[in-house]
């Protein structure tokens, strides 16, 4: 399994208890049917390594699991800061309209008015506000996505038309 073949549902906070469980900070784009994951895939020295869910319990955006094999706090130590992804084939296909944040990574930006911006280069996970950066030679371009201005994607031809109030380029 290659981390391109993968999305990124959360990172290990820290040690829980002394059985092995661990801490999980989960990620705003985490599935909402977390207790029915199996098995996710922990970074570990740069390579993927699975790990399989022996229990799992929720508080708001944390959860606490028991992997199996992992049965000390010295062994949970070890996967502290670890991220963890799922395969994309995991998650349930986005609806028209939308869209996963690594999926338009790559896609033309087309403005109604000023024409070609550039291409995503990344989203911004920022708490209240995400952001489309959009790579226009060597300047980078923050589009709100929550905010009117992305009138619509099209995944086939890899392309987002959006609709950018006056000056927002300027800035």
């Amino acid at each position: 399994m290659e981390l391109s073949d993968c999305f990124k549902i959360g990172y290990v906070q820290k040690t829980h208890g002394l059985k092995g469980e661990v801490t999980i900070a989960l990620e705003p784009g985490a599935p909402d049917d977390f207790e029915a994951i199996t098995s996710l895939f922990a970074e570990v020295k740069g390579r993927l390594i699975p790990y399989f869910i022996e229990e799992i319990s929720f508080k708001g955006d944390k959860a606490f699991v028991k992997f199996e094999d992992v049965d000390s706090s010295e062994a949970a130590t070890t996967l502290k800061g670890s991220s963890l992804y799922l395969p994309k084939s995991a998650r349930p296909k986005s609806k028209r309209g939308e869209f996963y944040n690594d999926e338009i990574i790559g896609f033309t930006v087309n403005d109604a008015t000023a024409g070609l911006l550039g291409k995503v280069s990344s989203v911004e996970n920022e708490e209240v506000n995400p952001l489309l950066i959009v790579l226009q030679g060597e300047k980078e371009i923050a589009i709100p996505i929550n905010a009117p201005f992305i009138i619509s994607v099209n995944k086939s031809n890899k392309k987002i038309e959006v609709d950018l109030p006056e000056g927002l380029l300027d800035l």
